[in-house]
């Protein structure tokens, strides 16, 4: 994730002084910012942000006990001199595509394994000529895939673009805006809105995002739903969905995936304690949607109970 200077983190550090408990020491967590979980053949992968050398992989078969595989993609690999950050794995036509931000620019790399070695799809990220990040890649119902992303447009913003079939050339004539901080709760500090996602329920788009600066204790989790792929997209009155759950607290980045019995899960970073930012630590929980009162879309809820504190065990 960008480095943003937290410059109201004293701010934060008050609204937030009532809502942090010490809460239950987590032994050897796993440390990975920005996660993504791919499910393939009963197995788990983990990717995220955890080194200037490149992309870690973890494994897992419950979700809980992690193991450490090594290097999914080395810097070797890529034509990023540092800053590896927010991976995605997707398997397209038999191999797979890891989407990720390196020195703020989107790239693109291959493998005929979940685990690596995966190699740069070519010597340049797909926009050269600007910084972006935090890229997600949503394939309609009619098949054609669009990259929901950031762009640094007096702040992280969000934008959306199409793609052509082979997953990695943007459509640069479709480029949407998509979202930029606007409501109160995310206009704490800096003028940030990251890491967007998209999930379809029920004939609605959902995209829940990161508000806030990372570095604040109130970064959190939002959304906002739309009828189309291509917006317009109106944030949701009962945001944040997820912000300081327990005793965590900067929970933000995630990602969606559904387990092996077919339920949608949540996957997001937190500070790695109250007063320490680093190591960002992984967490895992359940998503649920109920009936909208009002009569609108259903209304997308973390189960908060039921957070699974990721640990390494090898």
């Amino acid at each position: 994730m960008k480095n943003i200077l937290c410059s109201l983190v004293l701010v934060c550090q008050v609204l937030l002084a009532g809502a942090q408990t010490n809460g239950t020491k987590i032994s050897n967590p796993m440390a990975l910012a920005d996660p993504y979980i791919l499910l393939e053949n009963g197995v788990y992968y983990a990717y995220g942000t955890s080194s200037d050398h490149g992309i870690e992989v973890f494994t897992s078969t419950d979700l809980e006990n992690w193991t450490r595989k090594g290097w999914a993609l080395r810097i070797e690999n890529s034509s990023s001199p540092k800053w590896f950050w927010a991976p995605e794995v997707y398997q397209v036509n038999g191999r797979y595509l890891m989407y990720f931000s390196g020195n703020e620019k989107i790239r693109a790399a291959w493998s005929d394994s979940p685990t690596g070695p995966f190699n740069e799809l070519y010597s340049g990220p797909l926009f050269p000529k600007e910084g972006n990040i935090d890229h997600h890649l949503y394939i309609d119902d009619d098949g054609m895939p669009y990259m929901f992303f950031v762009r640094f447009d007096r702040g992280n913003i969000i934008y959306s673009c199409q793609l052509e079939s082979d997953y990695t050339t943007m459509k640069l004539n479709t480029l949407k805006f998509v979202a930029r901080p606007e409501q109160d709760w995310e206009k704490l500090d800096a003028v940030v809105n990251e890491g967007p996602f998209i999930i379809k329920h029920n004939g609605t788009y959902y995209m829940t995002y990161s508000g806030n600066g990372y570095t604040c204790k109130d970064y959190a989790i939002g959304v906002a739903t739309s009828s189309s792929i291509n917006g317009p997209w109106k944030k949701v009155d009962y945001n944040p969905i997820l912000r300081n759950p327990k005793h965590l607290v900067g929970v933000g980045h995630h990602s969606f995936f559904k387990d092996k019995q077919g339920k949608l899960r949540i996957v997001f970073h937190a500070h790695s304690s109250n007063t320490k930012i680093h190591p960002r630590d992984t967490h895992i929980g359940y998503v649920e949607f109920e009936k909208n009162p009002a009569g609108g879309p259903d209304i997308i809820r973390i189960d908060e109970e039921k957070i699974i504190h990721c640990r390494l065990v090898k």
